[in-house]
């Protein structure tokens, strides 16, 4: 993919990523059935997130409801501090309870002004 063309689609992701509402989580998976890729790539979009932006990466985890371990480290033990500190708990084994927390996802009239056909849900 070129450049630009990444740039678009991590733009979109992060568009629909600033529409998680605080206290709650989206997975990779469900970011990339949203705006058309996979998984790895609206992880590897997180990851590219630039420091200081309004973009709430914190807010993705992986399906299993844990935070994903980053390449070369670090980064986790923040990612949990945000989650925890928007409320959200972790039981012994790292995950949060997807079924208390994980978005509804944006509505149908965002999907619409973003460019997306209801036909694609």
């Amino acid at each position: 993919m070129a450049a630009t063309q990444t740039e678009a689609l991590y733009e979109r992701i992060y568009a629909l990523v600033r529409e998680i509402p605080p206290g709650r989580v989206a997975t990779y998976g469900q970011i990339a059935r949203i705006v058309g890729c996979t998984a790895r790539v609206s992880g590897y979009a997180m990851a590219a997130v630039p420091g200081g932006s309004d973009v709430p990466w914190h807010r993705v985890i992986n399906s299993q409801g844990k935070i994903s371990p980053r390449k070369g480290g670090g980064g986790e033990a923040r990612q949990k501090r945000l989650l925890r500190e928007e409320g959200l708990r972790f039981d012994r084994q790292g995950r949060v309870k997807l079924a208390d927390v994980q978005w509804d996802g944006p509505g149908w009239a965002w999907l619409a002004q973003n460019g997306y056909e209801p036909d694609m849900f």
